[in-house]
C-alpha cells in the first residue's frame, strides 16, 4: 500500500518539529533550569503569566504545578489574588517585549516578588528586570527567516516552553517521591 503525499508531508513535518525541539531544548542551561526548579519549589505560591499560545503553554505547566500540590494562580483570572513578597510569577515571552508581560513582571518585582522569565531574547527588557532567566534559542513570532525554526511564527518557543516546562514538573514529581495515585487525587474532578 503506498503512502501518500499527506501522509508523507505529516511525517517529514513530525520529523522537523522533533528535530527543532531536540536542537532548541538541549542548548537550554541546564543551570539556569535548575535555579528556575529551585525557585519554584521555594516560591510561597506561583502566578503565571503570558499572552497568546506562550500563555496557553504555561496555564498548562500551571496544572500540573497545582498537581504537585503547590498553590498557583493564573495572573488575570478572576480568582486570582494579589501577587507579594515570596511569590513568583512565571511569564514567557519570545520577544520578551511583550507589554503584558513586562508590565506584570515590573508589578511583580514592585511588590517584593520574583521573576522567572523565559524568552529568547537575553538582551530584552523581560530577561534584564527578571531575578531569573530561561533563555530559549528559538525563532519569535516576528523573525520570518527561518534561520532559527522553518515553523511559522514563535511556534518553537511555545512548543519549548511547554516541554521545558513538562520537564521541569517531571523532575520535581520524582524529587517529591509522590505516585501518580497521589497526584491524581488533585485532578480536577468536576470536569
Amino acid at each position: 500500500m503506498a503512502i501518500s503525499s499527506t501522509a508523507l508531508s505529516y511525517l517529514s513535518n513530525t520529523s522537523l518539529i522533533l528535530f527543532e525541539l531536540d536542537r532548541t531544548l538541549t542548548s537550554v542551561s541546564e543551570a539556569d533550569v535548575a535555579a528556575a526548579q529551585c525557585a519554584i519549589v521555594s516560591a510561597r505560591r506561583l502566578f503565571i503569566a503570558g499572552a497568546g499560545r506562550s500563555g496557553l503553554a504555561l496555564k498548562m505547566a500551571a496544572m500540573r504545578f497545582m498537581h504537585l500540590g503547590l498553590t498557583v494562580h493564573v495572573a488575570g483570572e478572576v480568582t486570582a489574588p494579589a501577587i507579594a513578597a515570596g511569590d513568583l510569577l512565571i511569564v514567557a515571552s519570545g520577544s520578551g517585549t511583550t507589554r503584558s508581560a513586562v508590565h506584570a513582571a515590573e508589578v511583580a518585582i514592585k511588590v517584593g516578588a520574583d521573576v522567572l522569565a523565559l524568552t529568547t531574547a537575553a538582551g530584552s527588557r523581560l530577561a534584564d528586570i527578571a531575578r531569573y532567566v530561561i533563555v530559549i534559542p528559538a525563532a519569535t513570532k516576528q523573525d520570518h527567516g527561518g534561520t532559527k525554526s522553518e515553523q511559522y511564527a514563535g511556534a518553537l518557543f511555545e512548543q519549548s516552553v511547554l516541554l521545558l516546562m513538562d520537564a521541569i514538573f517531571q523532575t520535581m514529581w520524582h524529587e517529591r517521591g509522590e505516585s501518580a495515585e497521589q497526584l491524581w487525587k488533585r485532578h480536577a474532578n468536576l470536569e
